[in-house]
């Protein structure tokens, strides 16, 4: 039973309730281009559309905004030989909301119409996200050593 079994072939869902070690198992068994983006390092929208070029291998001409990441993700190709064809993209510790000005949720809206666009295209498109736990607000009067 594959790990893509109970997983509609156009979603975009939290990681949490996933093993990514055996989504990557399942995207290499399935014949699914893997695209692994880690925004650990990032703190702003500029830092994770930098995470995502990288990670993603997008083309010098990539503006890093929004409408420009869409059009590179929808012009990526799946696997030549795959008989399912199909993307597992993995977005790791994506910035809390506040930090840095960072709309998590248009950029999620990015990746749910690029699934429609591969919805009609007849390829798997399936996005898994985790998002970097803030740090506690320090104590009023508390001290930094």
């Amino acid at each position: 039973m594959s790990a893509f079994s109970n997983i509609p072939p156009q979603a975009v869902l939290p990681l949490g309730a996933y093993d990514l070690a055996e989504l990557r198992r399942a995207a290499l068994r399935a014949d699914q281009r893997l695209l692994h983006a880690d925004c650990s390092q990032a703190t702003d929208k500029g830092g994770v559309m930098d995470a995502l070029a990288s990670a993603f291998a997008l083309p010098a001409h990539f503006g890093r905004n929004l409408d420009a990441l869409y059009d590179c993700v929808t012009d990526l190709a799946p696997l030549p030989e795959a008989d399912q064809p199909g993307f597992v993209v993995i977005l790791e510790e994506l910035p809390a909301e506040s930090d840095g000005g960072f709309d998590r949720d248009a950029l999620l809206d990015v990746f749910r119409d690029a699934a429609d666009f591969f919805f009609d295209k007849g390829t798997a498109f399936r996005v898994f996200y985790s998002v970097r736990k803030q740090a506690p607000p320090r104590a009023q009067g508390a001290r930094s050593d």
